[in-house]
């Protein structure tokens, strides 16, 4: 009779030996989501943004009617430059990169603080933007760190 030996690995394979980090969680996807709503809200905010600067009688009330009294053209910049950024970070998110996780937490409160002064020229869609904002914040701060430890 032929010995084939042990049935058991020569290493080991336990949890252990991979690291104590928890698996990820089904959260990971709501990350994942969370990402691809930045890609949509900056492609959203640049849009906006474009209007503003080449259609100023699309909005519903002029300059003097805002919270902040500016033109059209400063908040079409503005519009603009949020969208590219954010659609940039959410792009950095699907990576996993903790920056673009922090740059994409901060540009969806500045997302959202540009449309509440701005909720008086379009207000339904200013509080779908806001709403989309707050969704994304609250997916990137808790669940943010599950999709870095599963991109490794």
């Amino acid at each position: 009779m032929t010995d084939v030996g042990s049935s058991r690995p020569d290493y080991d394979t336990s949890r252990v030996a991979y690291g104590n980090e928890p698996d990820p969680t089904g959260w990971t996807g709501w990350v994942v989501f969370a990402s691809f709503m930045m890609i949509l809200l900056g492609s959203f905010q640049a849009i906006q943004g474009l209007v503003a600067l080449f259609d100023d009688g699309f909005y519903l009330v002029r300059e003097n009617g805002l919270v902040i009294d500016v033109d059209y053209n400063a908040w079409g910049t503005v519009h603009l430059l949020l969208g590219v950024l954010l659609l940039l970070s959410g792009a950095g998110v699907l990576t996993g990169n903790l920056v673009a996780r922090t740059v994409g937490v901060i540009l969806a409160g500045l997302s959202a603080l540009a449309n509440m002064a701005f909720i008086g020229a379009y207000p339904v869609w200013s509080l779908l933007i806001i709403t989309v904002d707050i969704l994304v914040i609250y997916a990137l701060t808790v669940h943010g760190r599950e999709l870095r430890d599963s991109t490794r």
